[in-house]
């Protein structure tokens, strides 16, 4: 894409990854891409605001150098110090060497262990303001938004709020990168749950004093690190990142996700009657097949539903391994303070429940009867299986 006007003189010159597989080497986005947005600001001072991955540094600078050349560059700004945002600096460094290079105490600590930089470098605070000419920018600190140097930066004049890995999403921009020219924002926002959960879920608290610090900002643009930029709706994002940390430690919306995993298909057809019964109460329903979907696609539903039951079979006395990992990223994730249910077939003997409850416990989750049958559930084990799942779902309609 070409350098985009956002405001006079202040452009959007990112960088759209449709390569990578694996973001942080660990969620998918083979289909849907992702952005590095970076931007710049033509003024007396010259300043760049966020970087990219050091893959694409070859067309970060030729974005750049489309407007202006890289040795008038005076400034670059490093809100976050995580490879897909810096890993552009040290070539950078070596093309503009006199451009200095702003960021937290903390992000010129690992400027050093990262990049070995450590010359012209200043360090902002909370609050401090740096004068460009027409244009101020004013440096807010968000430690553990989402790692512990990050910060913020607000260009005054125009109101805009470089948000970082605030309020972003996942997904290559399609061409354009405002939100009102976004046809379908369900899909974006969809996919910046997706983001939340995958990225910043377990910094919930943190998210929460960013926006308590942040709400008498006056603000016309949030321009994150990826994914669109806000000016239609400026508040929306941060509307539902205030809903989303929410969830951490209170109750979601009254809807079921139920995950499930089968060896050999008798707790799967356990689960297609289950899911009859919840579906029979009409609360809303998510089904995921653990041992096919990314944990990325199920940590979504996972967040914003109350209801979490989990069938698995015993295996060797144990949880299934597959719905262990599951568990285990609720723990990382704050998967916390959910109504929960498990359903699940053994063969000689169970153990599963057992650990599941150990696990339940760790999570916080309120825990409800479970449901377990040897080998292949009997006729009246499946009418058994219909109460279970209405049972659960009733839950979320009368709120006992």
């Amino acid at each position: 894409m070409l350098p985009i006007e956002m405001q006079p003189n202040i452009y959007w010159v990112g960088i759209n990854d449709r390569v990578t597989e694996l973001f942080e080497g660990l969620w998918p986005i083979k289909q849907e891409g992702v952005s590095y947005n970076s931007y710049l600001i033509r003024d007396q001072k010259n300043v760049l605001i966020d970087l990219s991955r050091e893959t694409t540094t070859e067309d970060l600078l030729s974005q750049i150098n489309a407007l202006v050349p890289l040795a008038n560059l005076d400034y670059v700004v490093i809100n976050h110090m995580e490879p897909d945002h810096s890993g552009a600096l040290f070539a950078l460094r070596q093309i503009a060497p006199q451009a200095t290079i702003i960021g937290s105490a903390k992000a010129v600590e690992m400027m050093k262990q990262f990049y070995g930089i450590t010359e012209n470098i200043m360090v902002v605070n909370d609050g401090d303001t740096l004068a460009l000419g027409n244009h101020t920018l004013k440096f807010f600190s968000t430690p553990f938004l989402h790692w512990p140097e990050t910060m913020m930066t607000y260009e005054i004049s125009q109101q805009i709020l470089f948000s970082c890995d605030a309020f972003g999403g996942f997904g290559a921009l399609p061409g354009s990168i405002f939100d009102d020219q976004y046809h379908n924002l369900t899909v974006y926002d969809n996919e910046a749950l997706r983001y939340f959960t995958n990225i910043v879920s377990a910094f919930c608290r943190p998210v929460l004093k960013t926006l308590d610090k942040l709400s008498d900002l006056p603000v016309q643009m949030v321009a994150p690190s990826h994914g669109l930029i806000w000016r239609s709706q400026p508040q929306h994002m941060l509307a539902l990142y205030k809903e989303w940390a929410g969830y951490d430690s209170s109750n979601a919306h009254p809807g079921v996700t139920l995950l499930y995993a089968s060896m050999y298909g008798n707790t799967e057809k356990v689960m297609e009657v289950i899911a009859q019964g919840i579906a029979s109460e009409n609360v809303a329903l998510r089904i995921f097949n653990i041992s096919h979907t990314h944990i990325s696609y199920m940590l979504p539903a996972m967040w914003v539903n109350q209801g979490l039951l989990l069938g698995m079979p015993t295996y060797e006395g144990n949880i299934f391994p597959p719905m262990k990992a599951v568990l285990d990223m609720c723990k990382t994730k704050h998967v916390f303070h959910k109504t929960a249910a498990r359903f699940g077939s053994h063969a000689w003997h169970g153990g599963a429940q057992r650990h599941f409850e150990e696990m339940a416990e760790l999570l916080k989750w309120d825990l409800q009867e479970c449901f377990e049958f040897s080998g292949g559930a009997s006729p009246a084990e499946l009418q058994k299986s219909f109460q279970f799942g209405a049972a659960f779902a009733r839950k979320f309609k009368t709120g006992v």
